[in-house]
């Protein structure tokens, strides 16, 4: 009915003031968990789509030329990619369904990194600590407020780049904090990450060289860089999205997928909505009606490269 939904017994509520688009999902099947765990359609909803579409192209005789198919593991950690056979596979382009809504066609995804400081105190009885107890905890939470509080996650949107804490962890003698930092702008990702680096200078300075040690490891670059001399994917996307009665929809992706990887390794591969939200907690949904709008759009985009 386009309002809230209570999951289950869990005490969660998927509600209209969190994901505002559910009120234009009324009329629709909706697909949720009962709240206690996540549904797992990013990205069961993909596998449902690419094996749809192929068994629609089979079932009716769609015309097609050479079609390639594969699924990677591993994706939300970056690692599945990276032992894709890329000539193995023989494909000019690709698609990764892994997006959100259906109708979304994306090809911007930020550049990542992690960054992890680790922080070495000094313990001594607080009772005679004045002078010289350095709590490393109270260091990393020193980290953390330098870090410019509205570039977080929950303030951003669109092209916005953050700064995201994943962990916080140890005692007054040593501890750690990681982080993940996006950003779609090369020159800005450049200088989020020069930021941390003057963090750890400033805080050694303040309590003594070797008290902050960070280690930056890259993950994954935007991929708009290589999907510019191919927009003809993007062209044809739009043609098959049209083709099947949905509205396309050129957007940002606020994460990463195998697509950004595969295309710096010669295998253009932007990204595909599939009809679902909520991603990565109890939170998840999608609707089947979403589901099979994202399906018609893979067997249109293989019926347009077909030139059909």
């Amino acid at each position: 009915d386009g309002r809230d939904l209570a999951l289950g017994t869990s005490g969660r509520t998927l509600s209209v003031s969190d994901f505002p688009h559910l009120a234009g999902l009324k009329g629709r099947t909706l697909l949720t968990s009962d709240g206690t765990t996540i549904l797992g359609v990013d990205d069961k909803a993909g596998i449902a789509e690419i094996m749809g579409a192929l068994e629609r192209v089979l079932r009716d005789g769609t015309p097609h030329g050479a079609l390639r198919i594969a699924f990677t593991p591993d994706e939300e950690i970056g690692t599945g990619a990276g032992n894709f056979d890329v000539e193995y596979f023989d494909a000019d382009v690709a698609y990764t369904m892994d997006g959100d809504a259906e109708g979304e066609i994306q090809y911007q995804n930020f550049n990542a990194c992690e960054a992890d400081f680790e922080v070495r105190g000094v313990s001594v009885h607080p009772g005679s600590a004045k002078g010289i107890m350095v709590n490393a905890m109270q260091v990393c939470c020193d980290i953390n407020n330098m870090l410019p509080t509205l570039e977080a996650p929950r303030y951003t949107e669109g092209y916005e780049g953050f700064y995201h804490l994943l962990e916080i962890h140890g005692d007054e003698s040593a501890g750690g904090m990681s982080y993940i930092v996006r950003d779609f702008d090369a020159a800005s990702f450049e200088c989020r990450k020069q930021t941390l680096r003057h963090i750890a200078k400033v805080m050694n300075e303040r309590w003594g060289e070797g008290t902050v040690t960070l280690r930056i490891k890259d993950e994954y670059q935007n991929m708009e860089s290589v999907i510019e001399g191919c927009m003809f994917t993007i062209d044809n996307a739009k043609l098959a999205c049209e083709r099947a009665g949905v509205v396309p929809r050129v957007t940002p992706i606020r994460g990463g997928t195998d697509g950004c990887q595969l295309s710096f390794r010669g295998l253009p591969c932007p990204n595909l909505g599939t009809g679902g939200d909520g991603y990565h907690g109890p939170y998840e949904h999608a609707t089947v009606e979403g589901i099979n709008a994202a399906t018609d759009v893979v067997v249109e985009l293989i019926k347009v490269y077909a030139g059909a």
